[in-house]
């Protein structure tokens, strides 16, 4: 190499030694996690998917209440409990959020990611306290991964669906509700197979949307009864062992009052351990309510679809250009965004299905991907309501002369006649209708002698929504 030439070394972190059972590794100084974070960091190549941070947020707080547990139990001394209780709480608070690296595809119990975090607090409490706390002896005391994972599953889902995604869908039945009030009284034409059909009001429309959204939320809050039911306690296989049989309850019992929810343990750690079956129920709904979504979106695109040559019924907000090619073009940016929303929560549910179908004995080992994915497909749901609700449904505008005009030519609206003309004879009318491209009005006095005064009455769009026979028979 010539003089002039220099090559910059590859950086190097300063290291600290840490140990665990199987021996001394390094660790970055500047770390807080201990040496069996670090090897499940060599050992698990990154996929660019990290354990969920609200995961990770449950899991402070449960390690949290574990440490008051075990000082209410007399098992924990107060100084060490209430240092670990202060590091979970930073964890629980996002503060340590870096401290976490572990990807997502690991040990299928999730024990790299409960080590990570008995490491770190573990780490804090000791500085906190000027003293030695232990990752497993004090931090993991009466617990185990296999009942700490499936617990921090059932919070933070339990806490999202509480605090999110059940105030994001009130949100979006309000918006809802607020414009079906406001069209309550404004006929238009509507479609079955995309054809047109007899009218409805567009206000009964929306409520039909807003009823959609008000079910799932139902169905939703309807798991928490076992969502709410928690694994702690179980530790190992099911047992409990090397744990107080007072633990689960005093624990259920400080969780509650640190998380405002009524927690208790499971009737049976045996099926709380080797399943998944509630976060299988959650996900299901949370499909159900993307189903919906996804119905909504395609309904305000094909309505607002145009503005020339589309339906034209209503024009969603203008948010952004288009298209690079097109001036001028604007697209319904935001049921498309929430219409992939509800694609991915869907393709989810797949996943955690089979994810479900791995309890093999007495414990399921796909907890992280049930996690990622569920936690994924309830913050989609929360955040696509509030999307829709805000960007879509509350901004849209109506062209009530486009919906009469196309209503006063909808042939379907002879059906009205059926107890007057009979069936065939409104078939007929209609067809001819429909060939000269005439008013069904003009087209019904032509060919059944009703004058246009009763056939006004007869086919009022407005009258028709609400159903019911109007007139007498008249002779064929």
């Amino acid at each position: 190499m010539d003089s002039g030439e220099s090559r910059s070394e590859p950086v190097r972190h300063a290291m600290r030694l840490e140990r665990d059972s199987m021996g001394e590794l390094e660790v970055p100084r500047e770390a807080s996690w201990g040496a069996q974070t670090q090897r499940a960091l060599q050992n698990f190549p990154p996929s660019g998917l990290r354990m969920p941070a609200p995961l990770v947020h449950a899991l402070g707080l449960i390690k949290a209440a574990a440490a008051l547990t075990n000082r209410e139990l007399g098992d924990l001394p107060a100084d060490t409990a209430v240092a670990i209780h202060d590091a979970g709480m930073r964890v629980a608070r996002g503060e340590l959020d870096a401290q976490f690296p572990l990807d997502l595809f690991q040990t299928g119990s999730g024990t790299s990611t409960n080590m990570n975090l008995n490491e770190v607090i573990a780490f804090e409490a000791s500085r906190a306290l000027g003293k030695p706390v232990g990752a497993n002896d004090d931090v993991n005391m009466s617990q185990s991964s296999n009942d700490v994972i499936p617990t921090a599953i059932h919070l933070s889902a339990a806490l999202m669906l509480r605090t999110d995604l059940a105030p994001a869908l009130e949100h979006l039945s309000a918006s809802l509700g607020a414009r079906a009030v406001e069209f309550a009284n404004l006929a238009k034409t509507g479609r079955t197979h995309l054809m047109d059909a007899m009218p409805i009001t567009l206000g009964q429309e929306i409520s039909g949307w807003k009823a959609q959204i008000d079910a799932a939320r139902e169905r939703l809050l309807a798991v928490e009864p076992r969502l709410h039911a928690l694994a702690q306690g179980g530790t190992a296989v099911g047992t409990g062992i090397n744990a107080r049989p007072g633990f689960a309850p005093a624990f259920a019992r400080i969780l509650s009052s640190m998380c405002a929810l009524m927690l208790s343990p499971s009737a049976n750690y045996f099926a709380a351990l080797s399943s998944q079956d509630t976060a299988v129920e959650l996900s299901g709904q949370l499909k159900v309510l993307a189903v919906a979504l996804m119905k909504i979106c395609n309904d305000l695109r094909w309505m607002n679809s145009g503005p020339q040559s589309g339906l034209g019924e209503i024009a969603l907000p203008a948010l952004q250009p288009g298209s690079s090619i097109m001036p001028g073009k604007v697209n319904p940016v935001i049921p498309e965004a929430v219409c992939m929303m509800a694609a991915q929560v869907i393709g989810n549910d797949a996943a955690i299905t089979i994810a479900g179908q791995s309890g093999n004995f007495q414990l399921n080992v796909m907890l992280p991907l049930v996690a990622h994915n569920l936690l994924q497909s309830l913050h989609l749901m929360g955040v696509g309501a509030r999307t829709l609700a805000d960007r879509a449904i509350a901004g849209f505008t109506v062209n009530a002369g486009r919906i009469e005009a196309d209503l006063a030519r909808n042939p379907i609206l002879v059906t009205a006649l059926n107890p007057l003309i009979g069936y065939e004879r409104g078939a007929a009318i209609a067809k001819r209708a429909n060939a000269e491209h005439r008013g069904i009005v003009d087209m019904a006095a032509e060919m059944t002698g009703l004058s246009h005064s009763e056939l006004a009455e007869a086919l009022n769009p407005l009258s028709l929504t609400v159903g019911g026979v109007k007139g007498k028979a008249i002779p064929s």
